[in-house]
């Protein structure tokens, strides 16, 4: 997919929406001083061009009782595309991963995994062990989230 052209307005409306997706159209529009109609239409426009894929709450992981992050580094010596597609429909159905990323380098994937302690992770862990042919699996638990946001804008 190629960069969408966009103007200062339309970036203003991401940067609102990227900070509080609960905002009605009426604050956003008045904040980006537009009408709501020229607004929404902008908005819309976003939205069919996948610059704006959804909108979601975040979630606090303390509150939820899933206080532990884990990063994990995949590595397979089986690069076929039937393991691909098994070790995808492994990482879809898991929801202790939050995050998946095919790498470059000496790391072939890395997931973040959220869980509420070690006994869930280890069970996360032999889960993910026993379903699909993996080199390596490293694994670091995160001591502190020192920044979190979203896209620049």
């Amino acid at each position: 997919m190629s960069a969408v052209t966009m103007d200062e307005t339309d970036r203003a409306i991401l940067r609102l929406i990227a900070r509080d997706a609960s905002l009605s159209l009426a604050e956003i529009a008045a904040e980006v001083k537009l009408t709501p109609t020229p607004c929404w239409k902008r908005i819309r426009r976003l939205e069919r061009d996948g610059v704006i894929k959804g909108r979601v709450a975040v979630l606090d992981q303390q509150a939820l009782g899933l206080p532990v992050s884990v990063f994990v580094s995949v590595e397979t010596s089986d690069h076929s595309a039937d393991w691909l597609k098994r070790f995808a429909e492994l990482v879809a159905a898991t929801p202790e991963i939050v995050d998946a990323w095919r790498m470059s380098g000496d790391v072939d994937y890395l997931l973040h995994v959220v869980v509420s302690d070690i006994n869930a992770y280890d069970a996360f862990y032999r889960r993910l062990i026993g379903a699909v042919a993996l080199r390596n699996v490293t694994s670091r638990f995160a001591m502190e989230r020192i920044k979190a946001g979203t896209l620049p804008v």
